[in-house]
């Protein structure tokens, strides 16, 4: 089964064409990084993945469901992380959790069983009353990572998930989002940093607006570093 469908997506922002002709399609239970340099249309495709932008070209379908058709019934299939936090400090990681629950029609019992679920499966269970402003970069981004499986989810996108983070962190998250997509969830991962990226990963390496390679990390990058061919293909413009 299938999990995203991008067909033929194009965005310009007036005479910028930010994507070009961007067509790819991810199965269930599979971790996909988006590689691409800065400027290279990660965040527009995100944009029109989560609905903030509309494309006047293409499709996007989420979980068999048609985004331009069906909009409501395609995001409630989608889990987002963006690159920017929206959590409320103040308030204690469970209960951010429970106020998105409500925001999705979940509430009581239902509500308390996936938040304590989502958390497990994070490994935050044992910080569920700390207030939020209390927590380090890499157990918010882990947080947020489980407000976004709340819904139960079909599809996961992460928009640079780990910007700001120590190596240490990144790691850690990066394992917990594999083993996510292990246990059937699809997965969008946006990113610039290769280190981020496993030899049996998905890769679509996004340039310029275009999908330039896509393959797995091992295929791609040959008997040479994934940071090499990514430099290779993009002019040097990793980061």
């Amino acid at each position: 089964m299938t999990g995203l469908i991008v067909s033929h997506l194009s965005y310009a922002y007036g005479a910028k064409q930010a994507l070009r002709d961007v067509s790819f399609d991810l199965p269930k239970g599979r971790f996909c990084a988006l590689l691409g340099p800065n400027g290279a249309g990660k965040s527009t495709l995100f944009n029109l993945l989560t609905g903030l932008f509309t494309a006047p070209r293409g499709d996007i379908t989420v979980a068999g469901i048609n985004l331009g058709r069906q909009p409501r019934a395609a995001l409630a299939r989608m889990g987002v992380v963006f690159q920017q936090p929206t959590l409320d400090l103040d308030l204690s990681v469970r209960r951010n959790l429970l106020y998105f629950a409500a925001l999705h029609g979940i509430a009581g019992q239902e509500a308390a069983v996936r938040a304590d679920a989502a958390l497990a499966q994070l490994g935050m269970a044992e910080r569920a009353g700390e207030k939020v402003r209390g927590l380090n970069g890499g157990h918010r981004r882990r947080m947020e990572i489980a407000r976004a499986l709340m819904h139960r989810p079909e599809v996961l996108l992460l928009d640079e998930p780990t910007v700001g983070l120590d190596a240490a962190s990144r790691a850690a998250i990066t394992a917990h989002v594999h083993e996510l997509a292990d246990a059937g969830l699809t997965v969008l991962w946006a990113t610039h940093l290769t280190d981020e990226v496993q030899d049996s990963d998905r890769v679509i390496l996004l340039h310029k607006g275009a999908v330039i390679a896509d393959d797995t990390a091992a295929a791609l990058r040959g008997a040479e570093a994934l940071r090499d061919t990514f430099l290779r293909l993009t002019g040097g413009t990793a980061a």
